[in-house]
């Protein structure tokens, strides 16, 4: 069973914080994804991985309530590419924390947040740490593309990552009418020193991309969607007994 949120008024809300087992955040990003994909790439891949999790639910004897994608995430690693919006590391950190206190306040028993930006992951690490500080509530994180990685790499080539094949695999099944299929071009991507450092992508790749998005297909999305939302539906079921 699942509700979404964006969809029902206060009055339902209210009944379905309380049923659900999981109130679910999908987090992605508005930025540059190479010169074939949109700015939003990792929502539409958000908006759309999260409800073929929810579709699933009933197998699991699952309850999800999902919220609205939040749609921008920390991207200054891609400011140098015309488009790309990015919040502060300390701005982002508040605005998920008071999302979920607000859930919390409102009588959500678990607070799921659904990944799908890699620049997301640290801030989210340390709002799901303050969430539980302050509120108690069992708060968790998954980043979508963990529990797809082997999955991605039994056809895609070493060095995927951003607006690769895998991404644009996905964009051209959910948003086939999107994609500038004259504009893919496999980027070239610069050798940095093997040492941790920050860089802004335009000093790793050409295109903004990384990856060889032409030989993208919707098939491989495809093929690993239902694979992935089980995983994770799976996870998720467990989780609970746990508890």
């Amino acid at each position: 069973m699942y509700w979404l949120l964006e969809e029902v008024t206060w009055e339902e809300a209210k009944e379905i914080i309380a049923k659900a087992d999981y109130i679910i955040l999908p987090t992605g990003s508005f930025e540059q994804h190479g010169l074939h994909l949109p700015l939003s790439v990792d929502n539409i891949r958000a908006d759309n991985l999260v409800m073929e999790v929810l579709k699933r639910a009933d197998k699991y004897n699952l309850k999800l309530a999902k919220l609205p994608t939040l749609p921008y995430g920390c991207s200054e690693h891609h400011m140098h590419f015309p488009g790309t919006v990015t919040l502060e590391l300390d701005t982002y950190i508040r605005v998920v924390t008071d999302i979920g206190v607000s859930m919390h306040r409102h009588g959500a028993k678990r607070f799921l947040i659904m990944n799908f930006h890699g620049g997301n992951i640290q801030p989210l690490n340390i709002a799901i740490q303050l969430i539980r500080m302050k509120t108690g509530m069992k708060t968790y994180l998954i980043h979508w593309t963990q529990y797809a990685r082997d999955l991605i790499e039994q056809w895609a080539k070493p060095g995927w990552g951003h607006a690769c094949e895998h991404e644009t695999s996905m964009i051209m099944y959910y948003r086939p009418e999107l994609v500038r299929k004259e504009k893919i071009v496999k980027p070239k991507v610069k050798t940095t020193a093997p040492i941790t450092e920050f860089r802004y992508f335009d000093e790793i790749t050409d295109t903004g991309g990384i990856g060889d998005p032409t030989i993208s297909k919707p098939e491989y999305a495809e093929r690993i969607i239902g694979e992935v939302s089980e995983r994770i539906l799976k996870v998720l079921s467990e989780a609970l007994k746990m508890e």
